[in-house]
């Protein structure tokens, strides 16, 4: 009989799949229906809009699906989380408008108001998603994930066969599906969980709630400024084109890590689960990270070898080649992402916040450091080394301070997995053929070389058939 996780897992999946499926549909016409400077505008207003609502979730989002899994009552933590983006979320919006006044002839400043309208009701739908995440009904989840970016990708298509893409009618677009999202989770929340939708604001609690939250701030705070502080540094300190150019290679990055997005959710109930238990096996620990470098290996070869073709393709030769040494160097953090996502769950399950902070701190310093003096002489490249050289300053932290025994030769895993995948790249593109045996030929040469450094065993698909049945 399947066991629960294998159908959170497919939920979650599928979700990712529609949404990351979507998500690059619209960037799709975006970068071809736009010129560089006004899709670096747009992407310019993303990423700052991205920041600040990520800083504004206080981390009170991870708090709450530990909160729920942990069994804490439900409908308190919901009306607490409800109470805090009400009170955040309108003390930005009303900021921006205020703003306004100010900044109103910005052409920069008037796309982040009024996508942030969009932004806000997204932001607004998060206590609903992330409680059932925490409750791990996950095809709810799906379903409450997908309905903004369906509704954008086809109101873009529509206006683009319609010669009516221009800044004005993507703001609207996005404005609807992101308000339309916002009205269909409060529906779905309400008829798949009986929980009461309404506003119930507690003092004492909400003050409890944000000095437990106050570790995972700092980590937020880091994260928010990681996660996009080299569209920031590009866009207002190099010029809007360069950042049309890094965004559509980080975006396809993101959109590559699927595999990463899709597994990450579920772990955090699970690991809560097996520490709070003080579960002494943790052989399983060792095969799930082994399995997840090599899904990390296989996709930094597949990106790596598919980029200039398909994409020179795709954008009419606007975003390929121009973009090949920058993918290189974000794949190679890939298996990183990985293994550092893997280790911060453990320290989250295990309640170490105050060490996961020191870890982002650490992060956060290497990257705007390599940022502010690679972008200058680099440009994107600089970016995208300043990203590597963020994610392994993280992974050595977590490594050194890793007590699972099991994890203890992780790093040599990460080493020869990755290693793999650059060998049997380098190998297939010395062979005279097509792009399509190219790829298939790389994919099969890194499998044979999998196999012979033991990082791939036959026996595997025993474990694999016990992670996922009873």
């Amino acid at each position: 009989m399947r066991i629960k996780l294998l159908q959170n897992l497919s939920a979650n999946t599928l979700q990712l799949v529609i949404n990351q499926f979507f998500g690059a549909v619209i960037f799709y016409i975006l970068s071809l229906g736009l010129d560089k400077p006004a899709f670096g505008q747009i992407n310019l207003a993303l990423a700052v809009l991205l920041s600040v609502f990520n800083i504004l979730s206080f981390g009170i989002d991870q708090l709450t699906v530990k909160k729920v899994a942990q069994g804490d009552d439900v409908q308190q933590v919901t009306w607490l989380y409800i109470s805090h983006v009400i009170i955040t979320g309108f003390i930005f919006y009303g900021l921006l408008l205020f703003g306004y006044a100010i900044f109103h002839t910005s052409p920069n400043y008037n796309l982040i108001l009024w996508i942030g309208a969009g932004k806000l009701m997204i932001f607004f739908s998060m206590p609903f998603k992330q409680v059932s995440n925490g409750l791990e009904k996950f095809t709810l989840l799906a379903k409450m994930s997908v309905v903004s970016n369906v509704l954008r990708a086809f109101g873009l298509l529509g206006l683009m066969l319609w010669h009516a893409l221009t800044l004005n009618t993507i703001i609207i677009t996005f404005i609807a599906g992101d308000t339309l999202e916002f009205i269909f989770t409060i529906i779905l929340f309400y008829k798949n969980t009986g929980y009461p939708v309404k506003l119930k604001f507690e003092r004492s609690g909400y003050r409890s709630l944000i000095r437990e939250a106050l570790p995972q701030l700092g980590v937020v705070l880091i994260t928010s400024a990681l996660a996009r502080f080299d569209w920031l540094f590009i866009g207002f300190m190099v010029s809007d084109v360069k950042l049309a150019e890094y965004s559509f290679a980080y975006k396809v990055f993101e959109i590559s890590t699927l595999p990463l997005l899709a597994i990450a959710p579920l772990l955090i109930p699970q690991f809560t689960r097996h520490f709070k238990n003080d579960s002494a096996d943790g052989s399983h620990l060792k095969f799930l990270i082994r399995a997840e470098l090599i899904i990390a290996a296989l996709t930094a070869l597949l990106l790596n070898m598919s980029w200039e073709p398909v994409v020179n393709w795709l954008t009419h030769g606007k975003y390929g080649t121009v973009n090949i040494t920058t993918v290189f160097i974000l794949s190679l953090c890939i298996p990183l992402l990985y293994l550092n996502n893997f280790l911060w769950t453990i320290q989250f399950a295990k309640g170490q916040l105050k060490l996961i902070l020191h870890a982002f701190i650490i992060t956060l310093i290497v990257n705007v450091g390599a940022n502010l003096v690679l972008i200058p002489l680099f440009g994107n490249e600089g970016a995208a080394t300043a990203f590597f050289a963020a994610c392994l300053a993280q992974t050595l932290f977590f490594l050194s301070k890793n007590t699972v025994s099991q994890l203890k030769g992780v790093f040599f895993t990460l080493l020869i997995c990755t290693l793999c995948a650059i060998g049997s790249g380098f190998l297939t593109r010395m062979l005279p053929v097509n792009i399509a045996v190219r790829i298939i030929s790389s994919i099969l040469i890194c499998v044979c070389l999998l196999f012979l450094t033991g990082q791939l065993r036959f026996a595997d698909r025993n474990q694999l058939r016990g992670l996922f049945y009873t």
